[in-house]
């Protein structure tokens, strides 16, 4: 006899019913969104830091080339159009990684999205990001604060739904490795938050 999946449990329908009614909504001070860019047939992104400056960059690798974007700004800073095919996507490197372009040429860059890999999903001071997916195939970010999260229950709660990817597909999302970018890519598009200071422009 086939095996069947077990009823959910009311916790679980609970559960489910709470992150599908939660509205998209901005993120929180001190994050601010800084970007939303068209990117088609994105791939995968990674985290590098600025050689001079420390200041986070994201590059983003897709169909149509690779691209490094300011973490803290959200400008496009390089693009190669014609990268090596042999290097120009992750899954032919042991490490998915591709080599950097830019202030970070010479250097290479994990990338994590549709050939694996991953991002930082917590901050050393707290801040954590969640995937989840009540409604498949259509993914929620989280972003939480201090632990709280709706798993925990309606008490003292302090997370918010930043992203709902309800057009494309899924790739990636996380924080730097400073902690100070969150970053979602979805198969068309990159979107980067900072809480870095000296930003020239953002959105919310």
């Amino acid at each position: 006899m086939a095996d069947t999946e077990p009823e959910p449990s009311p916790y679980q329908r609970a559960l489910r019913q709470r992150l599908l009614a939660a509205p998209v909504v901005p993120a929180p001070q001190p994050w601010q969104r800084v970007a939303y860019a068209p990117v088609g047939g994105l791939l995968g992104i990674g985290f590098a830091p600025h050689p001079a400056t420390g200041r986070d960059l994201v590059m983003v690798v897709s169909g149509d080339g690779h691209g490094l974007f300011d973490g803290v700004t959200g400008e496009k800073i390089a693009r190669d159009r014609d990268p090596d095919p042999e290097d120009s996507t992750p899954d032919a490197d042991p490490d998915l990684s591709c080599p950097g372009l830019g202030p970070v040429a010479g250097s290479r860059v994990r990338i994590a999205g549709l050939f694996g890999g991953g991002l930082h999903t917590t901050t050393g001071d707290g801040w954590g990001l969640d995937v989840v997916v009540p409604a498949w195939p259509h993914e929620r970010v989280l972003l939480s604060d201090g632990g709280g999260f709706p798993y925990s229950g309606p008490h003292g709660e302090r997370w918010w739904h930043v992203f709902h990817c309800a057009y494309s597909e899924f790739r990636a999302a996380g924080f730097s490795p400073s902690g100070q970018t969150l970053a979602v890519a979805t198969s068309s598009d990159l979107s980067l938050w900072t809480r870095a200071t000296g930003r020239s422009g953002a959105g919310s």
